[in-house]
């Protein structure tokens, strides 16, 4: 049966600033149809969580690089979100979202333990942005198998934060995204080649009503 999205309205005035991204089984072909719909005009930064060993992850972020206007590289510890630049965890690595003493947002890589059976783990990526950017994020929950990035996605939904799924017919595997949406989580549940222009449009209509003092 169809699991319908649940729209959630983000709390007025806060349209996102952070864009994260979280997939598994199938995710290398669904990030990149996400990366080639992320414009160039992006105003916000980009994290992603692939599950996948080191050195694969390296490759990963190089192919995506050549697919799009943003920069796509796998991240390292300390770098700064910065707007139009897609930071990818690499393998064996946690990517935490935390801010410096200044207010900075950047990224940290832990070895801590495993979670879900896995280290990068969507949910350690999604947590820490809920810490860091509360309902200002925008996260994309992509295919892949089991029910990674399900608690992260409940604590962004409680601040107000959107969380969008990957339809099933598009999806290798409707594991994590189909987790998403049977928990009444999603925002929206769209097709893998329109969830990534969908959220660009979304982050770039919140921001511009916001610049014009309209509500978001």
């Amino acid at each position: 049966a169809a699991v319908a999205a649940t729209p959630r309205v983000r709390p007025a005035g806060v349209p996102p600033e952070l864009l994260v991204i979280g997939s598994s089984t199938g995710g290398p072909d669904a990030l990149a149809s996400v990366v080639r719909a992320l414009p160039a005009t992006l105003p916000v930064p980009v994290v992603v969580v692939q599950h996948m060993p080191p050195v694969f992850t390296r490759m990963l972020a190089q192919r995506l690089d050549g697919l799009g206007p943003l920069t796509v590289s796998e991240a390292r510890d300390g770098d700064l979100l910065r707007p139009g630049h897609v930071l990818l965890a690499p393998g064996d690595h946690h990517v935490e979202v935390r801010r410096d003493v200044g207010g900075r947002a950047h990224v940290a890589l832990t070895q801590a333990p495993p979670e879900n059976h896995c280290r990068p783990a969507v949910d350690v990526l999604f947590r820490t942005a809920a810490a860091t950017h509360g309902a200002r994020t925008l996260a994309l929950v992509l295919t892949g198998m089991g029910q990674d990035g399900l608690r992260g996605a409940e604590l962004l939904t409680e601040l107000g934060a959107e969380v969008w799924a990957q339809d099933q017919a598009t999806s290798v595997v409707w594991g994590m995204p189909g987790a998403v949406a049977r928990a009444g989580l999603a925002t929206r549940v769209l097709p893998g080649d329109q969830i990534g222009r969908e959220a660009a449009a979304a982050i770039v209509r919140a921001r511009a009503r916001q610049s014009a003092g309209a509500p978001s």
